[in-house]
């Protein structure tokens, strides 16, 4: 329960840290790309309204944008590298100005050109350029691609060095989380050895006085004071012997000391002995219990905590079904996992979340409960079995009148 714990822990920062970084990368980069297509549509636009040419420098040296914060200087010019192809009315390609590029040819700029064309579109990126289709009033329709290899080579460079840096950020926070969060969670950890330990402790001190109490009711009984008193002492003493001994056994499960005897056995003929041990207990109830084995279905696990699970899921689904209700126990595999459900009809269908039943003491029908003699530790025991076998166990509703019990072996 602890490793879990500390699991669950470990898992949670470093999902909400993932998220932080990848939100404080995804922020940076993406403002960078705006701030490159922004500059970048305002010197296409600069061009545009100047017939394909930078204007000329104002007195103080600065060429400026008047629709947009963009200012540059008078090297501007002479560190765009842009070239601009001249449309005519009828959609031919009327000219090529590559004056300001000396990487692309006549013949690539005419071809570029071409492809805008056909795509319908006007703006955006064609490989490292980015163009604008627009139209002069002095040179008519034309479509102007600016070289932004540089900028995009520079994003590329800072994507790169935050991914790298934010990996780097994951790791480090993952040793120091997965090395700080036992002193995270010390105190729950305190809290729950303190209650197993009173758990384990009470159980063995409670076994004592059991003990006496029964040997004294003997020894009444033997003096023919056998009447309807010791006989309720002696049931009331089976029922407190059964707790403790519930009690231990789900103390034990979560402490993982089932593990140690952890063996391949065959899962199919375990469910099938374990279930058919509770024939009589159906019948003298006039209930049907259907078994739906399929053989050959093995699990690596501990064999006897398997069968007390079985045990807890069976006997729990006779005492809660209708009178002359059939119970039905399925083992079988599912996709590649092997899955154990027990399904039984019920006149009082819980509400809400089922998977309820599962927590200790809890018990739908406090009157119902008292009559079957259970304390609600058998569902408890059960889910403590399954998660020591890395089993996922659930109860759902079918329909109004039956609720199963599902067990599916996803390490078999």
């Amino acid at each position: 329960m602890i490793r879990r714990l500390q699991r669950q822990f470990v898992a949670i920062a470093m999902i909400s840290l993932l998220f932080i970084i990848v939100a404080i990368v995804g922020a940076i980069n993406g403002f960078n790309l705006r701030q490159i297509n922004s500059t970048a549509d305002a010197i296409l636009e600069l061009l545009a309204r100047n017939g394909g040419v930078f204007p000329d420098a104002d007195s103080s040296g600065l060429v400026s944008s008047p629709d947009s914060d963009l200012v540059l200087t008078p090297e501007t010019r002479f560190e765009t590298r842009y070239f601009v192809v001249f449309i005519r009315e009828d959609g031919e390609i009327s000219g090529v100005l590559t004056d300001n590029i000396a990487s692309t040819t006549v013949e690539q700029a005419s071809e570029y050109a071409q492809q805008v064309l056909n795509s319908g579109k006007t703006s955006g990126y064609l490989k490292n350029f980015r163009y604008l289709v627009t139209e002069s009033e002095t040179t008519g329709p034309m479509i102007i691609f600016l070289d932004r290899q540089v900028q995009l080579r520079s994003l590329e460079t800072m994507m790169q060095l935050s991914f790298t840096i934010g990996v780097i950020a994951l790791l480090v926070m993952f040793i120091l989380v997965y090395y700080l969060s036992r002193r995270a969670i010390r105190p729950v950890i305190e809290s729950v050895e303190k209650q197993k330990r009173f758990i384990t402790d009470a159980g063995h001190e409670l076994k004592t006085p059991l003990a006496i109490i029964s040997a004294d009711t003997e020894v009444l009984e033997m003096n023919g004071q056998n009447n309807e008193w010791t006989a309720s002492i002696r049931n009331q003493i089976k029922r407190l012997n059964t707790l403790v001994a519930d009690l231990l056994t789900l103390s034990k499960l979560e402490e993982g000391q089932a593990r140690q005897s952890f063996r391949e056995f065959c899962l199919s003929d375990a469910v099938m002995e374990a279930a058919e041990s509770f024939d009589p207990m159906a019948e003298a109830q006039e209930k049907l219990l259907e078994l739906n084995i399929t053989p050959g279905i093995n699990l690596r696990g501990d064999e006897t905590a398997v069968r007390k699970m079985v045990s807890v899921l069976v006997e729990n689904a006779i005492k809660y079904t209708l009178p002359n209700g059939e119970v039905n126990v399925t083992l079988e595999r599912r996709g590649k996992y092997p899955t154990l459900e027990v399904v039984n009809p019920t006149d009082a269908m819980p509400e809400g979340d089922l998977n309820i039943l599962f927590e200790r003491f809890y018990r739908a029908d406090e009157s119902r409960a008292r009559g079957t003699g259970g304390y609600g530790v058998g569902l408890s025991i059960a889910k403590a079995i399954a998660e020591e076998h890395r089993a996922k166990i659930s109860a759902h509703a079918l329909d109004q009148q039956h609720i199963a019990f599902t067990v599916v072996f996803v390490k078999s």
